[in-house]
């Protein structure tokens, strides 16, 4: 599906401010895996996430991609954002940052749609609203009374909902989640991550999630990845990660940096 070589992302090379962002870090995401992606601020989370999509190029590394089970993996390393947007879909912790406000909800509806059938001219017909209609019924929010209404003047709750829901009928082969129930009312964080999880089960989503709720981390997906330092110290299992507590990954964590100290003090002497 998704694979990193040994990917570097460094900011202001050979300049007094340089800040390697990842480090050499490598990674095999399959089709199906649900990744949830752990580690503090500044650990390389969202650099990952930059990668990937190809919002920044990366300094060093290669990336690769198998769109569907049929088709050869390919390198994607200089390929720019707009065209792994193709297939690559991403939602941020800001509620407001996937839809376009001064749009109707029918026209959201309709971008999302024609980027899941790549080439093909699609009309906002009688059909159509309908289909739209019965898939906004799916968030239990009454969004299919509203497709002449401004996407505006929807709960953040709504906007991030609607952004979910629009992502996954796009078809994207990899879905990145960026925090997406961060800024959210506790109801509406719950709402939106129950959406997540039965989505992907329903699309046969490949997903990663960003989540500073180490109590998600572990309880949702097939994986679990710790970050730090630009880079991946634990890659953890659905069979191991379910015998873990929050108590034992911080405890895995503490190791790993204890290790690294100790091999660092040896280098200086």
């Amino acid at each position: 599906m998704i694979r990193l070589e040994g990917v570097s992302l460094v900011f202001g090379l050979g300049t007094p401010d340089e800040n390697e962002a990842l480090r050499n870090l490598s990674l095999q995401v399959n089709p199906g895996d649900f990744i949830t992606i752990i580690g503090s601020n500044g650990a390389g989370k969202t650099s990952l996430y930059n990668a990937i999509a190809g919002t920044h190029a990366v300094t060093s590394g290669r990336i690769f991609i198998s769109e569907d089970a049929e088709r050869a993996e390919r390198e994607i390393t200089r390929e720019p954002e707009y065209r792994r947007a193709r297939y690559i879909g991403r939602i941020f912790q800001n509620p407001l940052l996937g839809t376009a406000g001064r749009m109707t909800l029918a026209d959201n509806m309709m971008i999302y749609h024609r980027k899941g059938y790549r080439g093909l001219k699609i009309n906002l017909n009688r059909g159509m609203r309908e289909y739209f209609r019965s898939r906004l019924s799916d968030l239990g929010m009454g969004l299919e009374n509203r497709l002449g209404d401004n996407v505006e003047l929807f709960s953040g709750g709504q906007r991030q909902a609607l952004t979910l829901l629009m992502t996954v009928l796009s078809k994207p082969n990899l879905l990145l989640l960026d925090e997406h129930t961060a800024a959210l009312d506790p109801r509406n964080a719950e709402l939106v991550m129950r959406l997540t999880l039965r989505f992907a089960v329903e699309y046969k989503l490949t997903v990663m999630m960003i989540t500073h709720n180490m109590k998600d981390a572990l309880e949702r997906g097939n994986r679990l990845l710790m970050m730090d330092g630009g880079d991946i110290i634990l890659d953890i299992g659905a069979e191991e990660k379910a015998k873990l507590s929050t108590a034992d990954i911080i405890k895995r964590f503490r190791a790993i940096k204890q290790k690294d100290l100790a091999s660092d003090e040896l280098l200086l002497g």
